[in-house]
C-alpha cells in the first residue's frame, strides 16, 4: 500500500527536499502551509501537480501550528503513516527579536503536533526536528549524550521540544524521535541565513551589483553539511525498529571567516576587501563552536554525509551565480536583478 506522510513546514528548505526524497520513493505528502496573500510555494512548484489530475500525490492543506484543533481534524482526515514536524520560527537571532512567538511556534506548536497525533487516535511515527543550538555553550564534539545548554530563545524552545517528544514518547507508547541536525545549508537556504546571506553577496559582487557584504562574528565554528543528505537520515530514523533519538553532522567544524574565504576565493575575489562589520549581527549571547558526533547514526541508521562545509560553500556559490546570471539578462526587469542585494539594514543574520 501506498504509505502517507504529513510534513509541517513543507515550504521551507527542508521540507521541500524532504517532499522530494518522498515523492521518489512512492508516497503520497502531505504539506501543511500558511495561508497568506502572495503564494509562498515556491521551494516545492516543481512539484505540484494538479490534485485533480490522476496519480496526483502532492497535496497542500492550510493550517497553523498555533491551531490545535485544526491540527487533530487533518490528522484524522489524512491518516498519515509517518508525521515530520519541521515548522518553525528557525532563525537563531531573530528569536532574540521575537522570543515569545519563537516560544509559540517553536516550542508550544511541538506539543499542539503531539497533542494532535495522541486525540486524533491515528498510529503514526513522528519525527521532530531538533537542533544543534540546543547544546550552546557546551564544548565539542557533541553527540546525544552531551549536555544540553541553550543559549537563544530558540535554542530554549527548541529544548522544550526535544523534551515533550521524549516525554510523550515514553508516556503514550508513541514512536516518536528528534533528530538533532547539525547546521546543514543548500541553495534553497533563505536568505537571512548566514550561509546563503553569503554565497548570494558573492555572487552580486561578483556581477557588480553590490561591493560588500555586512557581517557578526567570524569566529564562530559550525560543522555545515548538505540539507538533501540530511531529510535522507529523517527518513532514516522512522524506518528503525525503534524510535531513538539522532545527531546528524558531518563531524567537521570551519568558522564563518573560513566559510567567507572558500566562498570568494570560489570567484576569484578576496573577502577582506569585500567584508565589513556590523554589530547588529552580533546576538546577545554567542555559541561558539558546533560540531557533531554522528556515530549512532552512522552505526545504527547506516547514514553517512558526503559533503562538508567546505565543499558546501563552492556548491552554493556556484548556484548563486548561476542564478543571478540568469536573473540578469537583458530581458529580465532591473528590480529582479537589485533583489540579489543583500540587505545591511533590515533581518538581521549573524552565524
Amino acid at each position: 500500500m501506498t504509505k502517507r506522510a504529513l510534513i509541517t513546514g513543507i515550504t521551507g528548505q527542508d521540507g521541500s527536499y524532504l517532499a522530494e526524497l518522498l515523492l521518489s520513493k512512492g508516497y503520497e505528502v502531505h504539506g501543511l502551509i500558511r495561508r497568506a496573500s502572495t503564494f509562498n510555494t515556491s521551494r516545492i512548484d516543481h512539484l505540484y501537480v494538479d490534485p485533480h489530475l490522476p496519480g496526483a500525490k502532492l497535496f497542500l492543506h492550510y493550517g497553523d501550528l498555533s491551531d490545535g484543533a485544526r491540527l487533530v481534524t487533518l490528522l484524522a482526515g489524512i491518516d498519515p503513516d509517518e508525521v515530520y514536524n519541521l515548522a518553525a520560527q528557525s532563525h537563531v537571532r531573530v528569536s532574540f527579536d521575537e522570543p515569545e512567538h519563537t516560544a509559540d511556534t517553536t516550542g508550544t506548536g511541538t506539543i499542539r503536533m503531539l497533542e494532535a497525533v495522541r486525540l486524533s487516535g491515528i498510529k503514526t511515527r513522528f519525527y521532530q526536528a531538533s537542533s544543534s543550538e540546543l547544546y550552546g555553550a557546551t564544548p565539542p564534539p557533541q553527540n546525544e549524550d552531551t549536555p544540553f545548554y541553550p543559549r537563544s530563545p530558540y535554542a530554549a524552545a527548541k529544548l522544550y521540544s526535544y523534551w515533550i517528544t521524549k516525554n510523550y514518547r515514553e508516556a503514550y507508547d508513541m514512536f516518536a524521535v528528534n533528530g538533532i541536525l547539525f547546521n546543514h545549508e543548500s541553495p534553497r537556504r533563505g536568505e537571512t541565513f548566514v550561509t546563503r546571506k553569503i554565497t548570494r553577496a558573492v555572487a552580486a559582487i561578483k556581477a557588480g551589483v553590490q561591493d560588500y557584504v555586512y557581517m557578526g562574528n567570524l569566529d564562530a565554528v559550525r560543522d555545515w553539511g548538505y540539507a538533501p543528505e540530511y531529510v535522507e537520515g529523517m527518513w532514516r530514523m522512522l524506518q528503525a525498529d525503534a524510535p531513538d533519538d539522532y545527531v546528524l553532522a558531518t563531524g567537521v567544524g570551519i568558522t564563518v571567516r573560513e566559510f567567507l574565504e572558500i566562498a570568494f576565493d570560489r570567484v576569484g575575489l578576496n573577502w577582506e576587501d569585500h567584508v565589513r562589520f556590523d554589530e547588529r549581527y552580533l546576538r546577545p549571547t554567542e555559541v561558539d563552536a558546533l560540531i557533531g558526533d554522528n556515530t549512532r547514526a552512522r552505526t545504527k541508521l547506516g547514514w553517512k554525509p558526503t559533503v562538508d562545509g567546505r565543499e558546501l560553500a563552492r556548491l552554493m556559490v556556484d548556484a548563486d551565480v548561476e542564478a543571478l546570471e540568469h536573473a540578469g539578462r537583458p530581458w529580465i526587469d532591473r528590480v529582479q536583478l537589485d533583489s540579489w542585494r543583500t540587505p545591511t539594514a533590515v533581518a538581521p543574520v549573524t552565524a
